[in-house]
């Protein structure tokens, strides 16, 4: 079993930044992401990390604004923020799966957290 805490959230002016954590207890060897989930929308990907960190995938949407890292010591994956827009406003959540290397796809991972709530004004 894991199970993911979020923290980080908050609400920034557009152009600000923030730092997601995602701290996971249990098994801590699976590849993690990130998705946001838009009111009326499905939930979408973000960004993933494999469980070595060697392989990440991002989102077009975020690409060479947001960074997603992990810290294996410490068991916690992170989600740098930056260049936030107004269009970034959602909840937020962590997950973990067992696919190898990462993954997309929503119905794929196993063990999500509560979610943290980011919200960006313009």
């Amino acid at each position: 079993q894991v199970q993911l805490v979020e923290s980080g959230g908050g609400l920034v002016q557009a152009g600000g930044s923030l730092r997601l954590s995602c701290a996971a207890s249990g098994r801590t060897f699976y590849a993690m992401g990130w998705f946001r989930q838009f009111p009326g929308k499905e939930r979408e990907f973000v960004a993933a990390i494999s469980a070595s960190g060697r392989n990440i995938d991002y989102a077009d949407s975020v690409k060479g604004r947001f960074t997603i890292s992990r810290d294996n010591a410490k068991n916690t994956v992170y989600l740098q923020m930056n260049s936030l827009k107004p269009e970034d406003t959602a909840p937020y959540y962590c997950a973990a799966t067992t696919k190898w290397p990462v993954e997309r796809r929503v119905r794929s991972y196993g063990y999500w957290g509560q979610g943290t709530q980011v919200t960006v004004s313009s």
